[in-house]
């Protein structure tokens, strides 16, 4: 078994999808760093690495019966074991989980680029071990969990607010009031004003949906401050975005 040590890890909870496991350079110094004082390393095929990293299933019991209390963490100098927790590479890509004593991987962070550097250098010449993957679901995406290919390229700060956006459409799908949701895609494509008074619902909500569900803009960003407004806790979020910047204070 391979091992990394004094390994520095900025969980993520609850995230199913791998592009909101921030890289370092994303990490800020608001983020609750944390140092595992030492997490085994398994090389793992490509599915397996994508199923961890972009699901929050049942990890294969054979991954868990190896890294069963071998990753610790040390708190107030006492060394605790983690029941389930490692770092997994598929050669290219690395991340760290810890179920939190769970089967699923509750909590994910990617590594500083010293230590990632080290997990390449310790694979080196290794042939990665594959996993049986038969009693999983297929995973599904949705306007809540977008796939990857609308998040691609985008900051921390854009995934947020873009998620942000995605939240405010689904309530407006749900309200289903026709006048609301024609006033929201005339503010976004004022141009359109005639044509949008002739749209149904549906019609209405699913050309605003699929336009700005692509990209990310400075028109994205005032629309979702827009949509959000007289909402405490989505402003309190929005504002939030706007003052945070990725720490510097970090270093590899």
């Amino acid at each position: 078994m391979l091992y990394l040590h004094d390994v520095w890890v900025n969980w993520f909870e609850g995230e199913e999808n791998g592009y909101n496991v921030c890289p370092f350079h994303e990490w800020r110094k608001a983020d609750g760093i944390e140092i595992l004082d030492q997490a085994p390393i398994l090389f793992i095929d490509n599915k397996t690495f994508d199923y961890i990293e972009n699901d929050l299933q049942d990890i294969p019991q054979e991954i868990l019966d190896k890294i069963y209390q071998r990753a610790y963490v040390r708190k107030n100098q006492e060394r605790k074991a983690l029941d389930y927790a490692c770092i997994v590479t598929n050669g290219t890509a690395i991340l760290a989980f810890d179920t939190m004593g769970y089967h699923i991987p509750i909590r994910k962070s990617r590594l500083i680029p010293r230590q990632e550097r080290l997990v390449a250098d310790l694979i080196e010449g290794r042939t990665a071990a594959n996993y049986s993957l038969s009693n999983t679901t297929n995973k599904e995406f949705h306007i809540l969990s977008l796939p990857t290919n609308y998040m691609v390229g985008l900051t921390r700060k854009e995934r947020q607010l873009k998620q942000l956006l995605m939240i405010a459409l689904d309530q407006l799908n749900v309200g289903q009031c026709l006048e609301e949701v024609r006033y929201w895609l005339t503010e976004w494509s004022p141009e359109r004003y005639q044509t949008i008074k002739e749209m149904t619902f549906q019609h209405a909500w699913q050309t605003l949906y699929q336009e700005v569900v692509e990209g990310w803009s400075i028109q994205h960003e005032e629309f979702c401050k827009q949509i959000i407004k007289g909402q405490a806790f989505y402003e309190d979020i929005w504002e939030r975005e706007q003052d945070t910047y990725s720490t510097k204070s970090l270093r590899s």
